[in-house]
């Protein structure tokens, strides 16, 4: 097992979590179909290489890439949204509604 330290030093183990998710049919249709919009936004000019803005799939699902689904926006924006959709519906989620 080759453990190795990530960003936050959690440490963890690449090559399971690759053979566990990230090898799936799924998943690799999803990682494609991402790298599909990307790409042609840049070849569109609306976003650069390393400008630190992503292209954010609206409805969330990573396979639609209708003009009309894509938008581009910073890397911030994108995470958050992906944070506020993981928490939806958890107890994490309706304790932070309860707070007012």
């Amino acid at each position: 097992m080759a453990l190795k330290r990530d960003s936050r030093g959690t440490l963890r183990d690449y090559k399971a979590e690759y053979r566990k998710f990230q090898s799936s049919t799924k998943a690799k249709k999803a990682r494609a179909s991402r790298n599909s919009a990307r790409r042609s936004a840049i070849r569109k000019g609306l976003v650069k290489v390393g400008d630190n803005r992503e292209i954010d799939h609206i409805n969330s699902k990573p396979t639609d890439n209708r003009p009309s689904n894509l938008r581009v926006v910073s890397r911030t924006t994108n995470r958050a949204k992906r944070e506020d959709s993981r928490l939806k519906g958890s107890k994490r989620s309706a304790r932070r509604k309860n707070r007012g």
